[in-house]
């Protein structure tokens, strides 16, 4: 237990920050926070061992790949997604962690439809390096795929492929307590703020600062004084293991984010070892948004293992995606994406001490350091008083 920790190393006077959350931006946000100079405490738990036992709080970062690719619908998503990509680089040289697989990224549709139309209107406008397929020489490149005939594909070989989110949470720690921010493992449960600091209570004590970068997400509103205008959706993602001669075939295989002519838009990950010594792909794909309202829904949620009924929604879109995929077992997990009305992330001051970086709206991993990044910048203009 600890209790009013105000600062520690560093000179007298530093303005000492408190970041609340130590997912992909949090950690984030802590490392641009204590590169710069700042006393830094990141406030989060770790990863729970036994999930369905836990009765805390849950980060969605629990897994070992997440997209990453320029490529977008938005110049906005692209744009800050490309800034955390030239950074990936540095991230690993700071911390000695590697988190980027560059096996190349592909965005699918229809030919002509409004997905694929918007992509390359952001592609030209970005100048993003890309090669288009279609047809038979589509099919010949990625023979593993069974796609639409009038399928056109843009596909980025270099800087695309999938970030280890589980590792890059550890990469921006690491580099972030290098630089001499300190981590406390411990749940926020509330804010209280005066006309010189802030009290941050948690299940271990209180920790008082200057100022709160509150950046935990979809559990972000538990602590928060007033509630933010976001939502977060329930999410099932469906694990195919393979064996080893199964993901030597796929090699070659890039992440994939597409659109059917009937709407459905899954996106699909290639052959990845994970913790418990099984390869397994990965498809995420929803047939609605399903709303988690509370503190309790969303715990539970991740106590479980997703929606059985989303689970064959997905095997049945992977099966006629990837007709001779060789599987050993399938299983479903849970997640959640956190949205805001606009469908950008929500990163404002909300008071003189608390600003606030939250809402990945089901792309925050790959742009988590950007995300962070700019949450920090918005903490300093009062901190720096």
């Amino acid at each position: 237990m600890f209790k009013n920790v105000r600062s520690f190393g560093g000179g007298i006077g530093l303005t000492h920050i408190a970041v609340i959350g130590r997912g992909l931006v949090g950690s984030a946000a802590a490392r641009h926070l204590a590169r710069d100079g700042h006393q830094v405490t990141l406030i989060g738990p770790s990863e729970p061992e036994d999930k369905a036992a836990h009765d805390g709080i849950f980060g969605s970062h629990y897994d070992e790949g997440r997209i990453t690719r320029a490529l977008d619908q938005t110049v906005y998503w692209s744009d800050i997604t490309r800034a955390s990509i030239a950074r990936y680089a540095d991230i690993e040289a700071q911390s000695g962690i590697s988190f980027f697989t560059e096996c190349g990224g592909m965005m699918l549709g229809p030919q002509g439809c409004d997905f694929i139309e918007k992509v390359n209107d952001v592609r030209k406008a970005g100048a993003i390096e890309c090669d288009r397929y279609s047809g038979a020489i589509l099919e010949e490149a990625f023979p593993f795929f069974k796609f639409e005939r009038d399928a056109q594909a843009l596909y980025e070989p270099k800087g695309a492929g999938y970030i280890n989110p589980r590792r890059l949470v550890e990469a921006q720690s690491i580099a972030a307590t290098r630089a001499g921010a300190k981590w406390v493992d411990a749940t926020a449960l509330g804010i209280t703020e005066s006309s010189d600091s802030v009290i941050i209570t948690t299940d271990k004590g209180e920790i008082v600062a200057d100022q709160v970068l509150a950046a935990a997400g979809g559990f972000t509103n538990m602590f928060m004084p007033q509630p933010l205008p976001v939502q977060s959706y329930a999410r099932t993602i469906t694990f195919f293991e393979v064996d080893q001669d199964e993901a030597a075939r796929l090699s070659r295989m890039p992440t994939l984010v597409m659109r059917f002519s009937d709407g459905r838009d899954p996106y699909v990950l290639p052959p990845i070892l994970y913790p418990d010594g099984k390869i397994y792909l990965k498809i995420g794909c929803e047939k609605s948004d399903v709303p988690l309202d509370s503190l309790e829904e969303l715990k539970e949620w991740f106590k479980g293992n997703g929606s059985d009924e989303i689970g064959d929604y997905q095997r049945s879109i992977m099966m006629e995606l990837m007709p001779y995929l060789r599987v050993v077992s399938t299983h479903t997990e849970a997640c959640m994406t956190t949205f805001t009305v606009d469908d950008l992330p929500l990163i404002s001051r909300q008071s003189d001490r608390v600003v606030v970086a939250v809402a990945g709206c089901g792309r925050g991993a790959k742009c988590s350091d950007e995300l962070g990044r700019m949450g920090a910048e918005m903490v300093l203009p009062l901190s720096a008083q």
